[in-house]
């Protein structure tokens, strides 16, 4: 039975949406942490700061996701998504506890022509992906009863983001050039954070079938590219701001990115009767968010 949620990463843009979808939720307890109480800058600290919570399911929604800085930045990212998710993974086993940890779609090297399957071959191409890959590994190391669930491009009403950074730019600018040989699928985290919160309520209601790590795919449904999301954006707002769509090779970045990152979704949809929204509707609904946010 599961009745204690633990969740990290409370100032986070996932974490922040599972604050506001907790009180729909009201037969699960839960507890959000952040920097401050769990520190996974420190993974040597990780077992001293847990031991002083109670929790039946430790939902991990802290990363090191600076894609850019994390080429720089190699010993926290490891230290962030990779010893710390090991040590996470430790504890949720020795207390017989259920671990939800977010990854990525950065495992993937992009080079595919269909979407990513979860058994297909994983292959970074650049640190942080190497980071939460093996932050993976150290799960299934461990061996805790535990769902890691990849997603990609994440956005909300909260943090910095793409659709944040889109409509100050458009609203400073005539035109912007975004990459537009970049595939993959927005995920709005409200969303992911209802696919999280859904996964619970199923496992809490099947009898427990012991240790075993499995894998999800989790982002909206339908694919685009950086320009179409930008596009989408200013469509919506009825931002006046041309958009130009440019290669790869014309917007240079420290870190590598997979051309191709879409993900096939369907065993979480089979595993727990998730329906996805389409990614215009929730880009939708996440401006509506942020126009009420301004709005206060």
């Amino acid at each position: 039975m599961i009745k204690r949620i633990l969740v990290t990463g409370k100032f986070g843009q996932l974490g922040q949406s599972m604050q506001k979808l907790a009180q729909e939720y009201p037969q699960f307890d839960f507890q959000f942490v952040g920097r401050d109480e769990l520190d996974l800058s420190q993974p040597e600290l990780v077992k001293q700061k847990l031991s002083h919570y109670q929790f039946d399911a430790l939902i991990n929604c802290a990363a090191y996701t600076a894609v850019d800085k994390a080429e720089t930045e190699q010993e926290l990212a490891d230290a962030i998504n990779h010893h710390s998710v090991g040590q996470l993974a430790q504890v949720a086993k020795d207390n017989n506890a259920l671990l939800i940890h977010i990854s990525t779609d950065y495992v993937f090297d992009g080079q595919n022509y269909k979407p990513y399957q979860t058994s297909d071959a994983v292959k970074p191409v650049n640190t942080y992906g190497d980071s939460k890959l093996k932050g993976e590994q150290a799960i299934h190391t461990a061996s805790p009863s535990a769902l890691i669930i990849r997603t990609s491009w994440v956005y909300s009403e909260f943090g910095h983001n793409f659709v944040k950074t889109m409509l100050k730019l458009g609203q400073e600018r005539e035109q912007l050039n975004i990459v537009a040989d970049q595939v993959g699928s927005p995920t709005y985290a409200t969303d992911l954070a209802v696919a999280i919160l859904e996964a619970l309520c199923c496992i809490s209601n099947q009898p427990e079938e012991g240790d075993s790590v499995k894998i999800y795919h989790f982002s909206n449904e339908g694919i685009c590219s950086w320009y179409d999301f930008a596009k989408a954006i200013f469509e919506l707002k009825e931002i006046d701001c041309a958009v130009n769509p440019i290669g790869t090779q014309d917007y240079p970045a420290p870190a590598k990115r997979p051309h191709y990152s879409v993900m096939d979704k369907t065993n979480i949809k089979q595993a727990f009767g998730i329906s996805i929204p389409y990614w215009k509707d929730s880009l939708a609904v996440c401006l509506k968010g942020l126009e009420k946010q301004h709005a206060k």
